[in-house]
């Protein structure tokens, strides 16, 4: 039986999803034998949040449809894995959140339009993250051992 895997993207620059199609470039027939990724909107049309075994989040949560997609994530994922220093930290994304009152004020109307929540943050601020890859972006070699590692124990 394949595992089912999502990889979402939120606030980022996306450099951590380019190092795995990168990756993929060099593992897709293996792994795609073990992997069915049922969410992933670089390969695949995008239908919604399904049920996952794994999820790969890339990215802050910076605005109220980001947060109720990473709530919808957890809850129909095994394991959620914060992908990238923006869902493991919130950097670079969150550098909004040191912004002065007059910055504030000079932007307020576009945080309103864009319906931007107050600070910028980390996936663990808003939902249990159960593993995490670190780094901006993260590289081959950690992606490797951490999907195959993923693959050894399913």
């Amino acid at each position: 039986m394949k595992i089912k895997v999502g990889v979402y993207s939120f606030t980022c620059c996306e450099g951590c999803i380019v190092v795995l199609i990168e990756t993929l470039n060099k593992k897709f027939d293996d792994w795609t034998r073990k992997i069915d990724f049922v969410d992933f909107r670089t390969l695949k049309p995008y239908t919604g949040v399904h049920k996952t075994d794994i999820a790969f989040v890339e990215g802050a949560i910076s605005t109220e449809s980001e947060l109720r997609k990473i709530k919808e994530i957890r809850k129909k994922t095994k394991k959620l894995v914060a992908f990238g220093s923006g869902a493991v930290s919130g950097y670079p994304s969150d550098q909004r959140n040191k912004f002065g009152p007059k910055k504030l004020k000079k932007i307020s109307a576009d945080l309103k339009k864009f319906k931007q929540i107050d600070k910028v943050s980390p996936l663990k601020r808003f939902v249990k993250v159960d593993d995490f890859l670190d780094g901006c972006p993260i590289t081959e070699k950690e992606v490797i051992t951490k999907v195959e590692g993923y693959l050894k124990n399913a």
